[in-house]
């Protein structure tokens, strides 16, 4: 029979850890009824049970969501930790659909990752400091419910440079670290404020986001990653997160990004243009004025009067390109490799048929620059106008990347000119390509 139906409180279970069985008259009693004890529980273990089963009553659950609870603790029993309780078990239920035995494998699976990537000692490892100048992030204070507050000054994030200076897996793991830093603090703020303080309240500043850097392979590549991460390693960790400041390119990067969430962690995510006066009604709901900066509504200023509280939070910025020390610049295999011969140039159309694509485009030269461009013909007239001016551009230190958004359908010409060499041949790789708009991209057409 389950515990939750046994007539034993904890009381009772606290003699039974400190008394021999056999010389407690409590037990004696219990072993003459029906509902005893079974002998494979020994004394501590059934007052874990007994006190889990207690906290299950107290969460409102409805009965087949306690069973599913009950079944899925004691399923991973052997692998919780002290500070593992029902709270933290109903997140991976429910990341779940209540099916403990899904969980069970969410949550083995997510503890083999964590052994993999060792995150239990990251605390022993950091990136250079140099690095980490660059890091845009911070802790402002907490919420109404204590919860930790964290602003991220996305447009700060420099993810070619960043991706020049260190590995994919060392900002992974910097971003574990700082995961896991923050969810600590969360814990010790839910003794004293509630479960409801034991979640992360998170501020995306968008203001100045350019999409060019993330449609660089590797640094998109490695968002979706961390997007991936996060949700198979840290379900319902997230209490609130405002975007605020989202330009009209965002909508694209973020109808891909949506993808990979699930529907707990949209469901928490508000977006608002670059309106001040909307978003800041909606964060001082939740965020006091006297535990946010200035900058997005509050009273926290740093002691020269800097309204971005630059003192706990990094604003990220471009990494010096003598800081490059990895080489990234591996050839993709969807890129096309030619030799633009000298004094000749390479030209090629590209179409948009649906109004709103975006036409993407990424290219790197050897050894010297080159002159690039973009047309859109006038099929009517057969005329061009230049929509990205031909100019040099040394592609041959650099990708060189970019993002345009075809506001009508249109033809547009590509070229790549080297006309004005008349004695090197220039070795080109690019990858030009036309992304369709999506739903979300037509329905967030009104931000800007």
């Amino acid at each position: 029979m389950d515990l939750l139906h046994r007539s034993v409180n904890v009381v009772d279970a606290e003699q039974f850890a400190i008394a021999d069985p056999r010389e407690s008259p409590k037990l004696r009693q219990l072993s003459t009824q029906k509902t005893s004890i079974p002998k494979i529980l020994k004394p501590k273990k059934l007052i874990v049970e007994l006190q889990a089963a207690r906290m299950s009553t107290s969460l409102k659950l409805a009965d087949d969501q306690r069973f599913a609870l009950m079944k899925f603790r004691r399923s991973v029993q052997d692998v919780l930790q002290p500070h593992h309780d029902d709270h933290f078990l109903l997140r991976w239920l429910r990341a779940r659909k209540w099916d403990p035995t899904a969980a069970e494998k969410m949550l083995r699976d997510s503890l083999n990752w964590r052994k993999h990537w060792d995150v239990d000692h990251l605390s022993d490892w950091d990136l250079p400091q140099s690095v980490k100048n660059y890091l845009p992030y911070g802790l402002c204070g907490f919420d109404k419910d204590g919860a930790p507050v964290i602003v991220i000054p996305f447009a700060g994030m420099d993810m070619y440079g960043m991706l020049h200076v260190v590995t994919q897996r060392d900002i992974v793991k910097v971003t574990v670290k700082i995961l896991d830093h923050y969810l600590k603090l969360a814990r010790e703020q839910s003794k004293k404020h509630g479960q409801i303080a034991n979640q992360l309240t998170v501020i995306f500043d968008m203001e100045g986001f350019n999409l060019k850097q993330y449609i660089w392979r590797p640094a998109g590549e490695l968002v979706l990653l961390l997007i991936q991460m996060y949700e198979a390693n840290y379900p319902e960790i997230l209490k609130t997160c405002f975007i605020i400041n989202a330009p009209r390119v965002f909508a694209f990067a973020f109808s891909v990004a949506k993808k990979f969430l699930n529907e707990y962690t949209l469901s928490k995510i508000q977006i608002y243009k670059a309106d001040p006066s909307k978003w800041q009604a909606a964060i001082l709901k939740i965020i006091p004025k006297d535990q946010l900066p200035a900058h997005f509504g509050g009273t926290l200023c740093d002691p020269d009067g800097n309204p971005r509280l630059t003192s706990k939070i990094c604003q990220g910025g471009k990494i010096p390109k003598e800081m490059y020390t990895n080489n990234t610049d591996k050839l993709n295999d969807d890129f096309t490799s030619v030799v633009v011969r000298k004094g000749g140039k390479l030209e090629f159309d590209i179409s948009a048929p649906i109004k709103g694509s975006m036409l993407s485009w990424e290219f790197r030269s050897e050894g010297h620059d080159i002159k690039f461009g973009i047309l859109k013909k006038d099929t009517t007239n057969g005329t061009q106008t230049e929509v990205i001016p031909i100019r040099k551009v040394a592609s041959h230190q650099s990708d060189e990347i970019g993002v345009l958004t075809c506001e009508d359908p249109a033809t547009y010409s590509i070229v790549f000119d080297n006309t004005y060499s008349l004695l090197r041949n220039k070795k080109l790789h690019y990858s030009v390509r036309i992304l369709p708009p999506t739903k979300e991209l037509q329905e967030m057409a009104s931000i800007a």
